[in-house]
């Protein structure tokens, strides 16, 4: 195979690797191969310190690889690379400086390793990630033809992992709300984009099959009250339309009446985060959380975790600024620091798709009052 029918399969490898199982596999083997490495790896690290490092290898000793996740990375001095330029070990240090630090007493000089090449790729509140190809002792150091095939790798890796991270959170987005249905309390339905019924939990089917307020005919759903039901289609539509347009995701709000011996339903439509069906397939749209004052509700602490993701902390932090405190003052109420609560609003800010605090105060009041009510955290 030559050196063009080598790289189309590098390519075709690298854009396949979010698909695989481990992630970019056959890609790491074969840049491994192609540059006469003994190691690949990539390491993956997302801005949140709450998700998890991705650490993907090929070759090398597992215990080695194992060993060095758990705490010799700290001794690593070939970290924090220029932004995108492919560089060897050998030109990041001096020899003297390499044999003098503990990185190659401890990690490199019983394991046999001679040289790397790396390349970081940094963006602000974007993975950050560290690529990196070993030889051991005994193979000539890498050379420019080695790093200019790597640096020529580097805009697809870029978008490789784009895709990836694009579909994880589709992915992830997609069992958020697959786990909404039977988890949350609340009853909840799953609308697709033409607003077609695709799930419901437990106690959105006891609501539909009592079918006093509202049922579900053809797989859609009818309200009882045709002007409730009109008000539900104009919410639902400006919901999906605020969904479609990449505008910050809706939630809007309103009660369903039922008999005059019973008081009405609370309801709330939020739009499921996500870029629309595949190949023509339904996927999840819109979300509705019913909630019924006779039934014994979640305290609001809880109804805003379940309905955008949120960690305990990023919850605490969201219920004080709904409720008129300023950064400050809830990182004093929860006891850290102005940083830490900066960290945990980022967070929030991405789960929601707001930008803003006015904009959070706004949809965290709007999206609990219909369920929640006064019930206190």
């Amino acid at each position: 195979m030559n050196i063009d029918e080598q790289m189309s399969s590098l390519l075709g490898a690298l854009y396949e690797g979010p698909m695989e199982e481990p992630l970019w596999h056959s890609f790491l083997a074969q840049v491994r191969e192609l540059l006469g490495a003994h190691m690949v790896t990539l390491l993956l690290r997302p801005p949140s310190e709450e998700d998890q490092v991705v650490m993907l290898a090929d070759g090398g000793s597992l215990s080695a690889i194992k060993s060095y996740n758990e705490g010799q990375f700290v001794l690593d001095p070939f970290v924090n690379l220029p932004s995108r330029e492919v560089v060897s070990l050998h030109e990041f240090m001096s020899t003297e400086a390499l044999l003098e630090s503990e990185f190659y007493r401890i990690v490199m000089e019983p394991q046999g390793w001679y040289d790397f090449l790396g390349v970081d790729i940094r963006e602000e509140n974007e993975l950050d990630v560290r690529f990196r190809v070993g030889r051991y002792r005994g193979a000539k150091a890498f050379g420019e033809q080695e790093k200019g095939l790597l640096h020529s790798l580097m805009p697809h890796l870029e978008r490789s992992i784009r895709l990836q991270a694009r579909i994880s959170r589709t992915e992830r987005e997609k069992a958020v709300y697959a786990g909404a249905v039977e988890q949350l309390s609340v009853a909840t339905i799953i609308l697709d984009e033409l607003g077609r019924v695709l799930s419901v939990n437990a106690s959105a089917e006891a609501l539909l099959e009592e079918g006093s307020a509202i049922r579900q005919e053809e797989g859609r759903l009818k309200l009882a009250d045709p002007s409730a039901g009109l008000e539900l289609e104009e919410l639902m539509k400006e919901v999906a339309r605020s969904r479609s347009q990449k505008i910050p995701l809706a939630v809007r709000a309103m009660q369903i009446p039922r008999s005059a011996a019973q008081p009405e339903l609370g309801l709330v439509v939020k739009a499921v985060p996500g870029d629309g069906g595949a190949q023509g397939r339904a996927t999840p749209s819109l979300a509705l959380f019913i909630s019924d004052p006779l039934q014994a509700a979640e305290p609001t602490q809880q109804v805003i975790s379940r309905l955008f993701g949120f960690t305990p902390a990023e919850a605490s932090l969201a219920m004080l600024l709904a409720n008129g405190l300023t950064l400050d003052e809830a990182s004093a109420e929860l006891g850290v620091s102005r940083n830490t609560a900066r960290t945990h609003l980022r967070s929030v800010f991405a789960k929601t798709g707001v930008s803003r605090q006015t904009g959070l105060v706004r949809l965290i009041l709007n999206s609990v009052a219909a369920l929640a009510g006064d019930r206190g955290t």
